[in-house]
């Protein structure tokens, strides 16, 4: 499969990812269970719809995961890191769009990442908690651990793949419902810089905390890459 094929699948399925889970959390009035099961409904449909062909990575620490198991060269992860930021932030500009549309002024959190005081004060939602900037990181960092171990583990050739996608979408459901009450759930950088585009709080930077979560997400699907050799080791 050409490498330009494979971007545009990337562009595409962040796309859909965007679009789809915080198109749900910004317009969906459905809670914290609702907006964690759209997340997973758009990653099993882009894991089934392009998976083939780009492996349906969607996010870039998943691609550094990957990268760090040793399964794509670090050309092929820069084109998907290009192409998944390009199709977050589309979904972005096109949910920015929308919500002008319907009237709804300041854009607030914007279904953004961040974590502290000052962010549950920013959401107006009392079932936001402060949790500490060492919190969200270690939150932030396992969660993508696991998410990556899960996935280096349905996409193995040993594994049964025909319910990869599935076991995939099912996982991040749960990390939603985990962790977005701590910090909106990321453990996807190009989901948390599209957001930033558009956020805006007087009380509040999207900026600030996007820094977190690049570097958490990157860190837990690192160790992730380098944890799942061991099960891929020789032993006597």
């Amino acid at each position: 499969m050409k490498i330009s094929q494979k971007m545009l699948a990337e562009c595409l399925g962040t796309f859909w990812l965007v679009l789809g889970g915080c198109g749900t959390a910004l317009f969906g009035h459905v809670g914290f269970l609702g907006v964690a099961l759209a997340f997973g409904l758009t990653v099993i449909a882009m894991a089934y719809g392009i998976g083939h062909v780009s492996g349906a990575h969607l996010n870039p620490a998943v691609s550094f995961g990957v990268w760090v198991n040793g399964r794509m060269s670090f050309k092929e992860m820069l084109a998907y890191w290009v192409a998944q930021f390009v199709g977050a932030s589309i979904a972005a500009c096109i949910l920015y769009i929308v919500w002008n549309a319907c009237g709804l002024g300041a854009t607030g959190v914007f279904a953004a990442n961040g974590f502290g005081a000052d962010f549950q004060a920013a959401t107006g939602n009392s079932d936001y908690l402060a949790v500490s900037c060492g919190g969200a990181f270690l939150v932030e960092a396992v969660l993508t651990f696991v998410f990556l171990m899960v996935i280096l583990g349905a996409t193995d050739e040993r594994a049964n793949g025909k319910f990869a996608g599935l076991a995939i979408g099912l996982t991040l459901t749960l990390i939603h419902l985990i962790s977005i009450p701590l910090t909106n759930t990321s453990v996807n950088p190009a989901r948390s810089f599209s957001q930033c585009l558009f956020a805006n709080s007087d009380t509040w930077s999207a900026w600030g905390d996007l820094w977190l979560f690049i570097v958490a997400p990157l860190v837990g699907a690192g160790l992730a890459g380098l944890c799942y050799k061991c099960f891929n080791a020789k032993t006597k």
